[in-house]
Parts: C-alpha cells; structure tokens; sequence
C-alpha cells in the first residue's frame, strides 16, 4: 500500500508540469524537484546529513546517486520529444525491466510470477496511453532519455535497496543519493533560465513536485522497499499511469477512450497478480 501510495503521487508529475509554466525545461524542473525533494527527505528524516554515513556507503551513495540524477531529466526530456503517453510508458515500463535484470546479474531471481505481472502491466499502459501515444512524433532522442530514466530509476530501487540491508535508515538513503543527484545536476544549469521559479505557478509547481511527489513520495516508497523487492517494488509504480489519466481527467478535463479503460483495468490485474506474492524473501548480494 506504501508503494501504491507513492505511484499516486508519482502520477501527479504530468499534470503538475502541465500546468506549470511553459518556460520551465526538463532539466530545470528535473534539478529543482531533485533539490528540494532532498530537502523535504532530510527533514522528514529529522537528522543532519553525517558524515560517517557518507564515507561507509560512498560507492553505493555515488551510483545511486547517478541513478536519481539520470532519471529526473530523463523522464522530462522523454515526455517532452514523445508526448506525455508515449514518454511516460517507456519510462515507467522499462524501469521493472531493467530492475529485474540487475536483480538477476545481482543473484536474485525475480521469477515467472512477476514477469508476467509487469508485462501485463506495460501491456495495460500502452493500451491506457495508445491514443496519445499514436499521436506523438516519434524522436530517437526521447527514446533514449526515456530509457536512460526507466535505467535510472532501477538503480536508484537496487542500490536503495542494498543500502537497507547494510543497516542505512530508509530516508536517509534516499535522502542522500537526492542530494547527490543535486549536485550532480547542478553545473549543468549555468545555462538554464529558471526565471519561471520565481512566477507563482513555477514556485507552486516546484513545491509540488519536490515535496509531495518526492519527498512524501519516496518516504512511502523506502518503507514499501524494506520488505519487497525491487523488481516488484518497481512494477507496482505502473500504478502511475493510472493515477495520471484519472488526474488528467479532473484536473485537464479530459476523457478516456474505452481501449485506455481497458488498459487503465489490465494494468490493476497486473498489479494485482505482482500483489501475490508481496512477502518478504532473503536476498543474496
């Protein structure tokens, strides 16, 4: 329920962005809902970043790290150069797979049961998205950026992950590869103009995405993560595109096809199925 918690919030980045300002870049808003999810984490962690957690778990803190700053922009760039739907699926989608493969080179095997949760699920998505998808301009560079977010975002789950079980607290662990993901992003915004943050609906678009859809959303994702996998763990996200059409529908005032139902309802017999078997297993590293 945590994790599907999370989901939820992860499905209002769309429409957040959507009625944000337009001057606002993928790479903008990635960094700035980065830095301040990473605040929102330390204070809901009530600890000070200490240095001793920094040089124990250096290595694990870089790459996850690396994973959170790839995924931010990522996402952004994708759904900007393929459309919301198509960006989003091929995000959302290939973060269970790729997941999954990491687990697998890491000795753990997901099983049978979660692929084809998380295949009926993508399969639910395409379905939910197909029409907006259909209309979008298919661009190879948004293919890649959305990818390098689904790669992102499994590194982010494993290394988390790994860090739960060498004894790092939940938030802490995210809280710290936010903030290396920051600093990661940050040389790269010397040529950004990020006037849209000082507009009311910049800053109440950034406030959104950094403590609700990161913060509170990754606090519910940690806990969800201390007693499921990351393969499942990830493929229960593809609640988001679920969450994102509904949303999309109150706020946008849009309307869903009976094909997206359709896929809106395969996608929760997915997650249904992934649902079976939430139980805690020993993982071997």
């Amino acid at each position: 329920m945590a994790v599907l918690g999370s989901a939820v919030l992860f499905g209002t980045t769309g429409t957040a962005k959507e009625l944000g300002p337009d001057s606002a870049s993928a790479l903008g808003v990635g960094a700035i809902r980065i830095l301040f999810g990473a605040a929102t984490l330390w204070l809901l962690a009530r600890q000070a970043p200490r240095a001793h957690d920094l040089r124990r778990y250096a290595v694990l803190l870089a790459i996850g790290g690396l994973g959170v700053a790839a995924y931010q922009p990522g996402f952004f760039a994708g759904t900007e150069r393929l459309g919301v739907a198509l960006g989003t699926i091929i995000a959302l989608g290939s973060g269970p797979l790729f997941a999954g493969l990491l687990e697998m080179s890491l000795g753990n095997r997901p099983g049978m049961r979660w692929l084809a949760a998380t295949l009926l699920s993508i399969v639910g998505g395409a379905l939910l998205v197909g029409s907006g998808a259909a209309e979008a301009d298919f661009s190879m560079v948004g293919l890649l950026a959305a990818l390098t977010a689904g790669f992102g975002y499994a590194v982010y789950a494993v290394v988390t992950k790994r860090l739960i079980l060498a004894g790092l607290d939940t938030t802490v662990a995210s809280a710290w590869q936010f903030s290396i993901g920051a600093l990661v992003l940050l040389p790269f915004l010397g040529g950004e103009s990020m006037g849209w943050l000082a507009t009311p609906s910049g800053l109440a678009m950034a406030l959104w995405l950094g403590i609700a859809a990161t913060g509170i959303a990754y606090l519910l994702y940690g806990y969800g993560l201390r007693s499921l996998d990351t393969a499942t763990t990830t493929t229960l996200t593809l609640a988001e595109p679920v969450t994102a059409a509904l949303i999309a529908m109150v706020v946008l005032d849009e309307r869903l096809q009976p094909i997206e139902w359709l896929g809106a309802a395969i996608v929760l017999l997915g997650l249904a199925l992934a649902g079976g078997r939430l139980r805690w297993r020993s993982w071997r590293w």
